[in-house]
């Protein structure tokens, strides 16, 4: 089975999978690797997380708005 998605929604899922991710990371591990990757950059790590929050948004509203 093939799903066609916009660019919007695959960097969507994209980020949302990231942050998925990142958030087991901090689970289990209690390592948080946004934090990592840019912790030289702290408004590059909050524009992470904002996108990555946006993304999510995106992926609730699109769910609760599906016809059936």
């Amino acid at each position: 089975m093939k799903i066609k998605m916009s660019e919007l929604e695959w960097a969507a899922w994209v980020l949302t999978v990231i942050g998925a991710l990142n958030w087991g990371l901090v689970g289990v591990f209690q390592f948080d690797l946004v934090q990592v990757v840019f912790s030289t950059n702290p408004w590059l790590m909050r524009a992470t997380y904002t996108l990555i929050g946006v993304a999510a948004a995106y992926w609730v509203v699109k769910i609760l708005t599906v016809k059936k």
